[in-house]
């Protein structure tokens, strides 16, 4: 099972965060942080999975990622997931990304998360942006379709 997914640069901004259990802010930000510094220090030469910090679950999770140019894709599993198979999802979510923004970069992800139907808003970006007063949106507005991702079994 897939505990959280984390994108972040190669200094630890977060640039994409989705956790499948709840966590407080506070508490998503050290998972970032312990995140970080597990994978930023591994060298390029060693493999892509490893234990998780003690704040993601310890020795029953494992982190598996992939580091593209400025950005680290980062997977929160339980052990029951295959590691080679996450690396496969992660290649797969790329290539998903590099066909919605012809070539992701990481100010893709930052100026336009809303085109690949993501939220990286912390939580208290979003609720101050309910409370803002805006002009009526456009109501014929077509967005294009994501393209579907292969399903695992």
């Amino acid at each position: 099972m897939i505990k959280a997914i984390l994108v972040f640069n190669n200094h630890g901004k977060p640039r994409l965060l989705r956790f499948y259990q709840h966590y407080t802010e506070e508490q998503q930000q050290q998972i970032v942080r312990e995140t970080f510094h597990l994978v930023s220090r591994r060298d390029d030469d060693v493999c892509s999975f490893l234990e998780g910090g003690t704040l993601i679950g310890g020795s029953d999770y494992k982190l598996i990622y992939r580091h593209y140019a400025t950005l680290y894709f980062v997977f929160c599993v339980d052990s029951s997931e295959s590691e080679l198979g996450i690396l496969d999802l992660i290649q797969v979510f790329v290539e998903t990304l590099d066909r919605c923004f012809e070539n992701v970069c990481e100010l893709d992800l930052i100026f336009h998360v809303d085109k690949a139907g993501l939220s990286a808003a912390p939580a208290k970006a979003a609720a101050a942006l309910k409370n803002i007063d805006l002009p009526s949106l456009p109501k014929d507005l077509k967005l294009p379709d994501l393209p579907k991702l292969p399903s695992f079994r």
